[in-house]
C-alpha cells in the first residue's frame, strides 16, 4: 500500500515553504510513499525535486485559470497562467497528464464553480474530495457527492504550504502511481482526512508576509 499526497506547495509558490530536505525527511521517513509538488504556476521546483528525489516526487502545478484553480499532475512542462478553464485542461492532457481539482465549490479560495465544473466533467480525472486546509470553509460533502455522481476518482489533499500538520492528509492506493493508473487506483482508496491544524492552515498568509519582508 502506498501513502500518497497529491497537493503540496513549497517554497517557489509565493506562499509555500517547504524545502527538498522536507520532502527527502517525509519520504525517507515513510510517512508519505509519494508526493505531488503542485506550486502555484511553475514547475521548477517540482522537476528538481523529482531529479534529486526519484519519482516518488510527482511533477504538478497548481495553475490559475479565468474560472479557479486546476492541478495538473505527471507534467513535462508549465501550463501558462490566466487561461481559460477549457484550454488550461486541454494543455495539461496534451502533454500526458491528469486533471486534479482541488477545493472545488470554495470561494474563500479560488475553488472551480459548479456550473464551469460541470462543463469540464468529462475532462476532470480526479477531484479533490477533502482538503487538509479547508478549516474556514469546507466543501467536502458537495466534492464527494459530485464525484460519486459522475463516478469521478476522488482523493484527500494536504495542500500543506508548511511543515505544521504535513502528513495528515493523504490517500491510500495499491498501485505505484502513474498518469495511467492512478484514476483507477484511486476509485478504491482509503482517504486519511487529517488536517494541517490552524497554524498549517495559516501558513500561506505567514509566508507571505515574511517573503515582503525579506524583500523589502
Amino acid at each position: 500500500m502506498y501513502k500518497v499526497d497529491l497537493h503540496t506547495h513549497s517554497a517557489a509558490s509565493p506562499d509555500g515553504s517547504l524545502e527538498l530536505a522536507d520532502y527527502r525527511r517525509m519520504l525517507a521517513g515513510r510517512t508519505l510513499d509519494y508526493i505531488a509538488i503542485t506550486d502555484h504556476n511553475t514547475i521548477d521546483f517540482a522537476v528538481a525535486a523529482q531529479t534529486a528525489l526519484g519519482q516518488q516526487i510527482i511533477i504538478g502545478e497548481e495553475v490559475t485559470t479565468t474560472e479557479g484553480e486546476v492541478i495538473g499532475l505527471f507534467l513535462r512542462e508549465a501550463v501558462p497562467a490566466g487561461l481559460s478553464l477549457a484550454e488550461t485542461v486541454s494543455r495539461i492532457h496534451t502533454q500526458g497528464g491528469l486533471v486534479y481539482v482541488p477545493h472545488p465549490f470554495e470561494t474563500v479560495r479560488s475553488g472551480v464553480q459548479l456550473a464551469a465544473l460541470d462543463r469540464i466533467t468529462k475532462a476532470v480525472d480526479i477531484i479533490e474530495v477533502y482538503n487538509g486546509r479547508a478549516i474556514f470553509q469546507n466543501r467536502s460533502a458537495r466534492a464527494g457527492a459530485w464525484a460519486a455522481d459522475r463516478h469521478i476518482a476522488s482523493a484527500a489533499g494536504s495542500d500543506a504550504h508548511g511543515l505544521h500538520g504535513w502528513g495528515n492528509t493523504y490517500s491510500t492506493i495499491d498501485h505505484i502511481p502513474d498518469a495511467r493508473t492512478l484514476p483507477r487506483a484511486l476509485q478504491t482508496a482509503r482517504h486519511q482526512r487529517g488536517t494541517v491544524g490552524l497554524l498549517g492552515a495559516l501558513y500561506p498568509k505567514y509566508n507571505r508576509l515574511r517573503k515582503a519582508l525579506a524583500h523589502a
